[in-house]
């Protein structure tokens, strides 16, 4: 993940089953035989990136995120099997191309990501894979209204300028990805997914898109108390509760693709490695 704000890997994994479905049906879609060299951009707690090393037990693997809790987290719980490194996607620079760059719900939070695309299929090596998965909801009344009331007064003065995700249509990665000769795979999946205990979309949200908001608000706990008291009313009201559960549709974009010769070569002299 990419952010100026923090994460809390225990309020992430709260959902994990649920945030986890879209990472594997992204990586059943890796033609990769054997690699050597698996990154995850964007690891978070690693409980994702396990599945990496659970797949491609040969490789190495390694996970990458901004956040410090995150990576403590991951090193934590999985360090024994997995290499996890402190890293921003804008910046990362593997010492050899990589055979399978995964990044799931990770490039939302970069802005300019669809720039940034070229640079990041330049550290794939020629027939490697690169893998992303970004929401594509983002027109949900989840973003909506923790937006619109962000926006309101009294709250608006600390929360202007927070991070906010914002991605594409597969459409757009697709065409952004064979500009530059790859084989690409896009697709869009919807989830409904059954949330279930007190206010279940607050806790979904308040782990991701939300974030950046309500810590934005720590400096005031009053107001703090007071946007989240109307948050979850909010939310309530556009997602009832349904024989004791929430219904919750999430749709994610997905795209993989395969590298072409011409731009992975393109590596050896945007890094300044030698053959």
């Amino acid at each position: 993940m990419n952010s100026t704000h923090t994460w809390d890997p225990d309020r992430y994994l709260v959902y994990a089953d649920e945030r986890g479905r879209p990472f594997l049906e992204l990586i059943a879609r890796i033609d990769a035989a054997e690699p050597s060299v698996v990154v995850d951009l964007g690891c978070g707690p690693g409980n994702l990136t396990v599945l990496l090393a659970d797949r491609w037990s040969r490789a190495r693997v390694t996970g990458i995120d901004t956040s410090p809790a995150m990576i403590e987290r991951a090193r934590d719980d999985h360090g024994a099997r997995i290499g996890f490194e402190l890293g921003d996607v804008r910046t990362w620079a593997p010492t050899e191309p990589v055979d399978v760059l995964v990044s799931n719900a990770t490039l939302q939070w970069v802005p300019g990501h669809l720039e940034l695309l070229p640079s990041l299929v330049a550290k794939v090596r020629h027939g490697g894979w690169f893998a992303f998965q970004v929401p594509g909801n983002l027109s949900e009344r989840t973003h909506t209204i923790r937006a619109e009331l962000a926006a309101q007064e009294p709250y608006a003065a600390l929360t202007a300028g927070v991070d906010a995700p914002a991605a594409f249509d597969y459409a757009t990665y697709w065409r952004a990805l064979t500009d530059l000769g790859c084989e690409v795979d896009a697709w869009s999946t919807t989830y409904l997914h059954e949330l279930r205990g007190e206010d279940p979309v607050f806790g979904w949200i308040s782990g991701t898109g939300a974030r950046p908001v309500l810590e934005a608000l720590d400096a005031e706990p009053e107001l703090r108390a007071s946007y989240e008291a109307e948050l979850k009313r909010r939310l309530r009201e556009a997602y009832p509760e349904e024989d004791g559960r929430v219904l919750m549709p999430f749709r994610g974009e997905f795209v993989v693709a395969r590298v072409g010769e011409e731009e992975s070569g393109r590596w050896l002299h945007r890094s300044g490695a030698r053959a």
